[in-house]
């Protein structure tokens, strides 16, 4: 594909009044190499699309793109009169990240018409779900690629995720690896960002999921409505014959209902078209059944806790509803036994303690955690977790109250302080658990070193007792003062079992 027939296959994303005029024959009838925003990856050939950042208006880079030998220019603003002289076409959009996105689904030829992709948004249990989902898919017989905060997976490969959904034309050239590689389906987390700026406009969905909404990315969105308007986009966006797999339960749940063509709903506590028969709930797993138009379904599962009740239902929910066989289904229940840095045990069988990593970052999670791991402790749980620099304030002390009300030790500490000053993010924390320590009587300490709170929390732990290590999960790096440091949750906890076992 030219250039010029790229351009004009989206030629739609533009008002009629303001459709450029392509130049004629000649700059534009050339074999278009990519579509990129990042002017460092601009070969000959490529589409340079200018994003409006939040900080950056890239147009700022155009020159450097020009330089690399980008065919065209697409931007919200016309050319600096230097730039107008180069003789590089150049257009004007009113939105360049639905631009960005029709072109590069356009350039990789629409990979999301070619396999069923499922888009899980919520704020908490979408990586979970999204693992149990692509398990059920590969149980069918359907390989099934991954897209989420943990990693990307291509068939048998493996690259660690760098941003829950990525900008359009990695989003488009993943999806294209996945068909080119036998994918049937694609399972994609699709984050509140993604979805309010464009990232994913251009694709076609198989399914939607809504997990849930709570308190969460606040220092981006301008308020609750505003949140909960970004994932509504994914409903709005699905097919007339896409179901909408929606958590009935949770309070936004009928906005959804009233968007979707298709929704079937799931739910605990309030009618649904799926539900679970009685739970039983144990150290060992989870063992149910579920109700649904397609039969029954037996879960034998080794997750554990009711957050992992609905991310089953909602993966059940969509697989049953995407014609998957209930075996299959069954068989993929049975055989996940867990996700990085969800719950994960990193403590063995010979250690007289329990130690925990979870992703858990927003007060709701951390209490949903918190009164999971309860049960498993014979003594005292210990709670060492921090909250991320540059991001939702509103949320700090909400945490360290949460942490304070269900755990007998907090360990407030850093997490990814990122630009800002550790202390005076665990400042911020500490204000909502000392508040809660009057009614609780936790004790509560400070330790602004991640990796001396996870050792000391281990080291002064007694048999019997818990220790959650929550906030990073699978993350393997720190953000500080604008460097990303090594950092692992899981490998300093195993270090530190070490220590206690040598001492012992």
């Amino acid at each position: 594909m030219t250039v010029r027939e790229l351009l004009q296959a989206v030629a739609h994303v533009w008002p009629q009044e303001g459709r450029p005029t392509l130049p004629a024959a000649g700059a534009l009838d050339v074999p278009c190499t990519a579509v990129t925003h990042d002017s460092r990856r601009v070969t000959p050939g490529s589409i340079f699309v200018a994003l409006q950042g939040l900080k950056v208006d890239a147009v700022r880079f155009a020159p450097q793109a020009i330089a690399a030998g980008a065919a065209a220019i697409v931007a919200e603003q016309p050319p600096a009169v230097a730039l107008a002289e180069a003789g590089v076409p150049w257009m004007v959009v009113s939105d360049s990240r639905t631009a960005l996105a029709l072109l590069a689904a356009e350039f990789y030829g629409h990979p999301s018409r070619q396999m069923q992709v499922v888009g899980i948004t919520g704020t908490n249990g979408k990586t979970t779900t999204s693992y149990l989902t692509a398990a059920m898919f590969e149980a069918a017989g359907i390989q099934c690629g991954v897209m989420g905060t943990v990693m990307y997976r291509i068939g048998d490969r493996v690259i660690d995720a760098t941003r829950t959904t990525p900008e359009a034309p990695e989003v488009q050239s993943l999806l294209w690896e996945m068909v080119t590689s036998g994918c049937g389906a694609c399972v994609m987390e699709v984050s509140s960002h993604a979805l309010a700026l464009r990232r994913v406009d251009g694709m076609r969905f198989a399914a939607g999921v809504f997990t849930n909404l709570t308190r969460d990315h606040l220092d981006f969105h301008a308020n609750m409505e505003d949140y909960f308007g970004a994932k509504r986009r994914l409903f709005e966006m699905l097919p007339d014959d896409a179901p909408a797999v929606i958590n009935a339960d949770d309070p936004r749940a009928q906005a959804l209902i009233d968007v979707s063509r298709q929704p079937v709903t799931y739910g605990i506590n309030k009618p649904a078209d799926v539900t679970p028969g009685p739970l039983s709930f144990s150290l060992g797993g989870l063992h149910f059944e579920i109700r649904s138009p397609h039969g029954i379904v037996h879960v034998r599962s080794p997750l554990v806790g009711r957050p992992n009740v609905y991310n089953i239902l909602a993966a059940v929910t969509t697989t049953l509803a995407l014609g998957l066989p209930t075996d299959a289904i069954e068989r993929a229940l049975e055989k996940l036994t867990g996700v990085p840095g969800r719950f994960e045990i990193v403590s063995s069988a010979g250690d007289d303690v329990t130690v925990l990593v979870d992703y858990a970052h927003t007060d709701d999670a951390l209490r949903n955690l918190l009164e999971t791991a309860r049960p498993m402790a014979q003594r005292k749980l210990i709670t060492v977790f921090g909250a991320g620099g540059d991001r939702d304030r509103t949320k700090r002390p909400l945490m360290g109250m949460v942490a304070a009300r269900l755990s007998d030790v907090v360990v407030i500490t850093s997490d990814n302080p990122r630009s800002e000053d550790p202390a005076r993010i665990i400042e911020d924390v500490n204000r909502g658990a000392s508040q809660e320590t009057r009614q609780s009587g936790a004790e509560v300490m400070t330790i602004v070193d991640r990796r001396e709170a996870i050792e000391r929390a281990i080291a002064r732990a007694e048999t019997g007792d818990v220790v959650l290590i929550a906030g990073k999960g699978h993350e393997k790096y720190q953000e500080v003062g604008g460097w990303t440091v090594p950092f692992d949750d899981v490998k300093v906890a195993r270090e530190a079992l070490e220590a206690r076992r040598v001492r012992s």
